[in-house]
């Protein structure tokens, strides 16, 4: 949505994430005023996420793909978090990523929402896992550190992961 016209610009069809430190760094777009072309909208031009929509200034901060030099690497990646495998660092699958929430800010994944598989559900239900007990983002899993293990009081909440 712009502020400059109040119209919809664009539609937000997917979320650019790095894998290296789960930053959204912007978002896939469909373009309305040229049916069809996908665009990117990066996260530093985002003025406001209300519940019709993400606000914009304008259709201008809506850049072509081929011209995000230094976003291309992350974009190559099309990591994906939605359905990623989630286990522990002693091997224990947890279950698949539902869902995940981001700070508004700084755009960062602060918590992955896991559903477990229907035997552990029945006794455990989902799981909220924050942020700073990811030890490991890989292209097929999740690596956590086991849920028993206690987190330190002084881990990162921002610090960059290794990509696998």
């Amino acid at each position: 949505m712009s502020l400059r016209t109040g119209r919809p610009v664009a539609t937000a069809v997917q979320a650019i994430i790095n894998p290296n430190n789960l930053k959204i760094e912007g978002f896939y777009c469909i373009d309305s005023e040229n049916k069809g072309k996908q665009l990117v909208l990066l996260h530093r031009d985002i003025r406001d996420v209300l519940p019709a929509g993400i606000v914009v200034d304008d259709y201008d901060v809506l850049t072509d793909p081929e011209d995000l030099v230094r976003l291309k690497k992350v974009m190559e990646y099309q990591f994906e978090v939605i359905g990623k495998a989630v286990v522990t660092d002693k091997k224990a699958r947890l279950g698949k990523v539902t869902d995940y929430s981001t700070d508004p800010e700084s755009m960062y994944i602060k918590k992955l929402y896991v559903v477990q598989s229907v035997f552990k559900s029945l006794s455990g239900g989902n799981l909220g896992i924050d942020r700073n007990q990811i030890v490991e983002v890989t292209n097929s899993k999740i690596v956590v550190r086991d849920l028993l293990q206690p987190v330190p009081a002084d881990a990162p909440v921002t610090e960059p992961m290794p990509a696998g």
